[in-house]
C-alpha cells in the first residue's frame, strides 16, 4: 500500500472557506442590528408623540443648548404652535406662476410676499420692469388665534409647511401651520392657467380643543398701495376701498386723510388703484367688515412711493368646531371686461360715474371704444369716438344755434322794450313774453340742447380715468394717453398746475375759447338783463375767458386722452357751427318767418297761459295799490 500524504492545497482551501464563513456571519449580524434600529425608529414614528414631545426630541437630537432654551421660551409663548415659530427668520418661499402673474408666497405667515403682473410695465416705461402690487412687505394677512389657554397667536409670526402639487393643470399650494400630525391650520391656494383669480381657503383640522371658540377668529388684511402711474395726484384720486355689503350693494370708503366704514354681509373687499386692484372675495358672506383708508400722499410735488394705506378686519366663524372659509383672491388690472366675466359683482369697482353717466359709459362708450380699438391705434380711436359723439349731438347743436339766430333777429325789438319799460319790470316781462310768443321764439331753447349734452360730457370725464386700455399707449408727442403729456419740465412746482407743461390742455383751452366766443357771445348779446337778476350777458362774457383758463390749469395733470377728446370735440363743434351759420341757417329767412308768425293766431299752452295770467294779476294789484 502507498502511504497517504498531507495535501497542502486542500489545507489552503479549507482556510479560505473558513474566512468566507466568518465574513458572512459578521455581515449578517450588522444587518440584523440595522434592522432592529429601523424597527425601533418606525415604532417611534407610529407612536405619534405629542407636540411637546416632538420639541423635546428636537432638542435632544440637536444637542444645542441655545436652541433648547429658545424652544422652551417659545413653548411658553406659543404653546402647541411653538415649533412653527422656531427658525422663523430662516423660512423659505414657494412660487405660483402662469402667463399673467407670478406670485411668491412666504412660508412665514403663509401670505403673498411678492406679486408681479407680467403683462404690464412699471411706471418706468421701457425699463422692462413689471408692475408689482406686492413687494418689500407692503401687504400682510394675519389671523389672530385665541387659544384655549388664553393666548393670542398671530399667524404672521409662525411658519407654515408648504406642499406644492399639480392637479389637472392647476397649481395647488397647501400651507399648514401644524400643532400635531393631524392638527393644523391650512391655507390653500389654487392658481389656474391664464387667470388673475386664485382660489383660496382657510381651514382648520383637529384644533377644536386648542382654540377658544367663543369668539370668531379675526382676519386682518393690510396693504400699502404702490404708486404705479406718472401722475400721483391723478392716480390717488381713483385709489380707494370698494366693498359689497347686504348681499349685492356696493360702496366705497371715500377720500381723505383717514376714512372709515363698515358693512354687514360683505361679499368682497377691493383695494382699488386707478388701473390695478387687489380683491378678497368670500363664497359665504363675511358677517361684517371694518374698513380703514389712510392717505399717504402728503405732498404731491415730490416723488411719492405709496398712495394709500388700506386695512380690513373680518371675522371667521367656527362651524362644527372648525373653520372652513372658501374665498378667492383677485390680483390684476382694473379692467371692466375682465372683472365682468367673473360674474361676482366685482366689476362695480370700475367707477364710470353715478346714475345716467355710468349707464352711458357701460352701454355706449365702453363697447364703441372697444370696437374702435380693435382696428385703430388708441389715439386715432379717441378721435373716431369724438367724431361719433359730435355726429350724434349735431341735431342738438343745430337747434341751439337756430334758437340763438332767432334771438339775434328780434334783438332790436327786445332792446326797444328794455328802453320803453326800463322803469317797469313787470310790464317789461309781460311785453317780452308777448313778443316771444308772437315771434315763435323760446329764449330757453338755446339752453336746453346744451343741458342735454351735459350727461355725455360728464360720462366721458369718468370714462377716460377708467380706461386701462389707454395706459402707456402713445400718440403723437404723448407717451401715455392715460396720463399727462409733457412738452416742458419746469424746475419748480406751481400749485394746482404742476411742474410741467402739457400741450393737449393748451390746445383744448384754445378750442373751447373760440367755441364759447362763437356761441356764448351771441347768446349773451341776445339775452336781455332782467330786473332783480344778475346780468347773464356779462356773466357769459366773463365765462368766455374763465373757462379756458380753468381747463388749462386743471387738465394739465389729467389724462392726455381726455384733453385730446375735448380739443377734437370743440374743434369739430366750431366747424359744425360755422357750416350751420353760413350754409344752413339764413337769418333773412328767419326774420321773414318771425314776421309771418306775428300775423298768425298765437297758440298758448297751459303753462304759458298760467304765467301770463299771474303776471296780469300782479300788474293789476300794483295799479290798485297806486
Amino acid at each position: 500500500m502507498e502511504e497517504k500524504k498531507t495535501d497542502v492545497n486542500s489545507l489552503i482551501g479549507f482556510f479560505l472557506i473558513f474566512l468566507i464563513l466568518m465574513y458572512v456571519m459578521y455581515t449578517n449580524q450588522k444587518d440584523q442590528e440595522q434592522k432592529v434600529k429601523t424597527e425601533k425608529k418606525t415604532e417611534q414614528i407610529e407612536a405619534k408623540p405629542s407636540p411637546n414631545k416632538v420639541i423635546e426630541n428636537a432638542v435632544n437630537v440637536s444637542n444645542d443648548t441655545n436652541k433648547s432654551d429658545q424652544l422652551q421660551a417659545l413653548k411658553s409663548k406659543y404653546g402647541a404652535f411653538a415649533l412653527s415659530a422656531l427658525n422663523a427668520n430662516e423660512a423659505g418661499t414657494t412660487t405660483l406662476e402662469n402667463d399673467l402673474v407670478k406670485i411668491t408666497i412666504a412660508n412665514k405667515g403663509g401670505f403673498v410676499k411678492d406679486l408681479e403682473l407680467k403683462k404690464f410695465e412699471s411706471i418706468r416705461k421701457g425699463s422692462g420692469q413689471k408692475v408689482k402690487l406686492i413687494k418689500d412687505n407692503n401687504a400682510s394677512l394675519n389671523l389672530a388665534l385665541n387659544t384655549a389657554d388664553n393666548r393670542i397667536l398671530n399667524t404672521t409670526d409662525l411658519i407654515f409647511e408648504p406642499t406644492l402639487t399639480k392637479q389637472n393643470g392647476d397649481q395647488v399650494l397647501s400651507l399648514k401651520l401644524k400643532a400635531g400630525e393631524n392638527k393644523f391650520l391650512e391655507y390653500l391656494y389654487i392658481l389656474k392657467p391664464n387667470e388673475y383669480m386664485l382660489d383660496f381657503a382657510i381651514k382648520t383640522q383637529g384644533l377644536s380643543a386648542d382654540l377658544n371658540q367663543k369668539n370668531p377668529v379675526e382676519l386682518t388684511w393690510d396693504m400699502k398701495t404702490y404708486r404705479n402711474e406718472k401722475s400721483v395726484a391723478y392716480e390717488n384720486r381713483y385709489t380707494e376701498i370698494w366693498f359689497e355689503y347686504d348681499e349685492t350693494k356696493t360702496d366705497y370708503v371715500g377720500q381723505g386723510d383717514e376714512k372709515t366704514d363698515a358693512g354687514e354681509k360683505v361679499g368682497f373687499i377691493g383695494y382699488k388703484q386707478q388701473f390695478f386692484t387687489s380683491i378678497l372675495l368670500s363664497d359665504s358672506k363675511f358677517d361684517k367688515a371694518e374698513l380703514v383708508s389712510r392717505n399717504l400722499v402728503k405732498d404731491e410735488a415730490i416723488d411719492t412711493t405709496f398712495t394709500k394705506h388700506f386695512s380690513s378686519k373680518v371675522p371667521l366663524a367656527f362651524k362644527g368646531g372648525e373653520i372652513n372659509q372658501n374665498m378667492n383672491w383677485y390680483f390684476g388690472p382694473t379692467d371692466y371686461d375682465i372683472l365682468k366675466k367673473y360674474d361676482k359683482n366685482i366689476d362695480k369697482v370700475v367707477w364710470f360715474g353715478w346714475g345716467i353717466f355710468g349707464w352711458i359709459n357701460q352701454w355706449l362708450f365702453v363697447p364703441i371704444f372697444g370696437f374702435l380699438t380693435g382696428f385703430a391705434p388708441y389715439g386715432l380711436a379717441i378721435i373716431l369716438l369724438t367724431v361719433f359723439v359730435r355726429i350724434v349731438l349735431a341735431p342738438l347743436t343745430y337747434k341751439s344755434y337756430l334758437s340763438q339766430a332767432k334771438m339775434k333777429v328780434i334783438r332790436p325789438e327786445v332792446q326797444e322794450l328794455n328802453e320803453k319799460f326800463k322803469n317797469d319790470g313787470m310790464k317789461k316781462q309781460q311785453e317780452m313774453m308777448k313778443l316771444y310768443g308772437k315771434a315763435g321764439v323760446n329764449p330757453m331753447a338755446g339752453c336746453i340742447p346744451a343741458f342735454l349734452q351735459i350727461p355725455v360730457f360728464y360720462a366721458l370725464f369718468s370714462f377716460f380715468p377708467a380706461a386701462i386700455a389707454l395706459r402707456q399707449q402713445n400718440f403723437l408727442w404723448a407717451d401715455d394717453l392715460s396720463s399727462y403729456d409733457t412738452i416742458v419740465n419746469l424746475p419748480f412746482y406751481i400749485p394746482f398746475y404742476g411742474n410741467h407743461i402739457s400741450l393737449f390742455p393748451i390746445l383744448a383751452s384754445i378750442a373751447i375759447f373760440f367755441y364759447m366766443k362763437m356761441t356764448t357771445g351771441d347768446q349773451a348779446m341776445a339775452t336781455p338783463p332782467q330786473e332783480g337778476m344778475p346780468d347773464m350777458g356779462k356773466i357769459m362774457k366773463i365765462m368766455i375767458y374763465v373757462s379756458p383758463i380753468m381747463m388749462l390749469i386743471f387738465f394739465n395733470n389729467y389724462s392726455s386722452g381726455l384733453s385730446l377728446y375735448y380739443f377734437v370735440s370743440n374743434t369739430l363743434t366750431i366747424g359744425i357751427m360755422y357750416i350751420i351759420k353760413n350754409y344752413i341757417i339764413n337769418e333773412d329767412k328767419i326774420h321773414a318767418q318771425i314776421q309771418e308768425n306775428k300775423t298768425k293766431p298765437r297758440k298758448v299752452n297751459k303753462f304759458q297761459q298760467r304765467m301770463q295770467d299771474m303776471m296780469e294779476q300782479a300788474e293789476a294789484q300794483k295799479k290798485s295799490k297806486k
